[in-house]
């Protein structure tokens, strides 16, 4: 603040006005839509490789060469290669898809399977409501690493049974939303407007209750895809996600985590790569988040 010779009237400074948290020329919103931005590219660029991975790199990612036995980053390998000789970008590029597909095949199968069950609970009845409450209950008493282990035993170990025990630990929380989304909406004024026009309870919760009850539970299945791809990388760790030689980014820090102390790029890049993944799907469904609440942080 800028003051008159006499010391005690503030000038009027002229210039960039403050903004609301007191700041001058602070813009949050300007750092958040580039977060957005950022994210977004790097959505598309993993998207990209899950579908055309061909086209990011031409060389096999399963070769093993063993007169290039952890090489270090250079023009041959541009990200080094594995104790195997097999190059790192190229195990990359093609580990996306089996890394991402996991997390993101689980959280669409929750996001179904919750709207399904949140619909039915709160539209059929007490008692169906109180069944199915009773049973995603049971379910969220299971500590969800535990209840995705015992999903895996019985399925066996693979990208498979690995997606749908992750699913099922997502499965409650989409519900529950759902559901209280719905029990707001069935008294709303077009819903009963529907039902006095002579509409079934079927066409009302298909052409009225669903379409208005999705939007909080996409914006938040797009938050929890980051921990969903975590954790699918966390399950490849333990060796229970796609098998050798599979690419997958999870199951390349587990083979790695031994030659720590003689190379370090076989165990940063695959880590560096699910960081960057989920920061950028954090980034967008925060922004998603912060869009459907009607914020404008």
């Amino acid at each position: 603040m800028t003051y008159h010779p006499d010391g005690k009237t503030p000038a009027p400074t002229i210039g960039v006005p403050a903004g609301p948290d007191g700041a001058r020329g602070r813009r949050p919103g300007r750092r958040a839509t580039a977060g957005f931005r950022l994210g977004l590219a790097v959505l598309i660029l993993l998207a990209a490789m899950v579908a055309f991975p061909g086209l990011f790199t031409g060389a096999d990612p399963n070769a093993a060469v063993l007169e290039a036995t952890l090489r270090p980053p250079g023009p041959g390998h541009w990200l080094g290669t594995d104790q195997n000789g097999r190059d790192l970008y190229a195990r990359i590029v093609y580990g996306a898809r089996p890394s991402l597909l996991i997390g993101t095949t689980a959280v669409a199968l929750a996001l179904a399977g919750g709207i399904v069950v949140g619909v039915v609970a709160a539209q059929f009845g007490r008692l169906v409501d109180q069944l199915l409450a009773r049973s995603l209950d049971v379910i969220l008493s299971v500590p969800g690493l535990l209840l995705v282990f015992l999903v895996v035993a019985v399925l066996g170990p693979g990208s498979g049974s690995a997606t749908v025990g992750l699913a099922v630990i997502t499965l409650p929380g989409f519900a529950r939303v759902v559901r209280a989304e719905v029990i707001t909406l069935r008294g709303s004024a077009y819903v009963e407007a529907a039902h006095g026009f002579g509409w079934t309870r079927v066409q009302v919760i298909v052409r009225h209750v669903v379409p208005n009850a999705v939007g909080p539970v996409l914006a938040l299945g797009t938050v929890t895809l980051g921990a969903m791809i975590v954790a699918g990388s966390s399950l490849s760790f333990v060796g229970l996600g796609p098998q050798p030689p599979t690419a997958e980014w999870g199951a390349m820090l587990a083979g790695s985590r031994e030659l720590l102390g003689v190379a370090w790029w076989p165990a940063a890049f695959p880590g560096a790569a699910i960081t960057a993944s989920v920061l950028a799907v954090t980034a967008v469904g925060q922004h998603l988040q912060r869009r459907g609440d009607g914020s404008t942080r």
